[in-house]
């Protein structure tokens, strides 16, 4: 019985321990059923460093096979009003396809210019399938810190 109750302490802390660094994820529409349910972003490094190339990784599940279909990332500085960034890419950029029925990884690589400011960063998700149904949206939050990649001169 203790040598069960040390084992599920362990894999707890462990669990808890890989998952140190994953976001919190909101549903852009909590009463939605959406095909595809995100399990978890993990952002790497963490915080961003400005100039420097950083890698969202989307852990997410299916109940259809996903046969192609589009990613919009739109990403705003949290608090300030004005128009986001947005990058558009293909499901084809950031998983293997087709994506059949059950877990997957969404891989997303992007690179901000060494100017963007530090400060705390909102990323609203949306993702479609090759017929334009909405699949799933999600907000997350994530930091780029003030240390930039390019030295003063």
């Amino acid at each position: 019985m203790i040598f069960l109750m040390l084992c599920l302490s362990s894999t707890t802390l462990l669990l808890s321990s890989s998952y140190a660094h994953a976001q919190t994820i909101k549903y852009c529409d909590k009463g939605a059923n959406y095909v595809v349910k995100v399990n978890g972003v993990e952002i790497l490094p963490n915080p961003v460093v400005r100039g420097e190339p950083f890698t969202f990784k989307i852990a997410a599940y299916t109940g259809e096979p996903i046969l192609s279909g589009d990613l919009v990332y739109e990403i705003s500085f949290a608090g300030i009003e004005g128009p986001p960034v947005v990058f558009h890419h293909e499901l084809s950029e950031e998983a293997p396809l087709p994506v059949p029925v059950g877990d997957f990884l969404l891989t997303h690589t992007e690179l901000l210019p060494p100017v963007t400011p530090p400060g705390t960063y909102n990323v609203k998700l949306t993702f479609k399938n090759q017929n334009d149904k909405l699949l799933t949206c999600i907000t997350f939050p994530f930091k780029i810190g003030a240390k930039s990649s390019v030295s003063a001169i």
